[in-house]
């Protein structure tokens, strides 16, 4: 049976762009047990809630959810465990030294499939206060409105 081949997003956390100023991003593997898996090949996760914290030199990824798979047996596993990312030890370094500063976090970004292997996208974060949000929902609308107007121009309609 031929591998996969691209990139086939499973789940994607919209709101983490609206409530975080992601600085950087990276791509981590996960410790995945084999109903997980089918499970995420059906397209059933949500990262809502989930959050990526370091524990023992490593990178953990918390509430993330992926159900139960439907055929699993007594193998089925835990709906919200904690699950391992996989990264290089040199990003992990990096990581860490980045979180020990103040007011940053790890977000998933997006939980995909990239050439059959299972993949979360998760970004450095700041967290963004309510009046970021106003001015980035303003200037949103600004630039909306102006692609608006110049395109009626554009077509003779002003």
């Amino acid at each position: 049976m031929p591998r996969e081949k691209g990139r086939k997003v499973v789940a994607s956390n919209r709101k983490a762009r609206h409530d975080y100023a992601i600085l950087d991003t990276y791509e981590a593997g996960m410790a995945l047990t084999g109903t997980e898996v089918k499970s995420l090949r059906a397209g059933r996760a949500s990262l809502v809630d989930a959050f990526a914290q370091e524990r023992d030199g490593e990178i953990y990824l918390h509430g993330m959810h992926i159900p139960e798979y439907a055929q699993g047996t007594w193998t089925n596993h835990e709906p919200r465990r904690t699950r391992k990312l996989l990264l290089n030890r040199q990003e992990i370094i990096r990581l860490i030294g980045k979180l020990r500063e103040s007011g940053l976090t790890l977000v998933p970004l997006s939980v995909y499939f990239s050439d059959g292997w299972a993949k979360v996208e998760i970004g450095l974060a700041k967290g963004k206060k309510a009046y970021d949000k106003r001015q980035d929902l303003a200037k949103r609308d600004a630039e909306r409105e102006i692609l608006r107007v110049s395109g009626r121009r554009g077509k003779g309609m002003d």
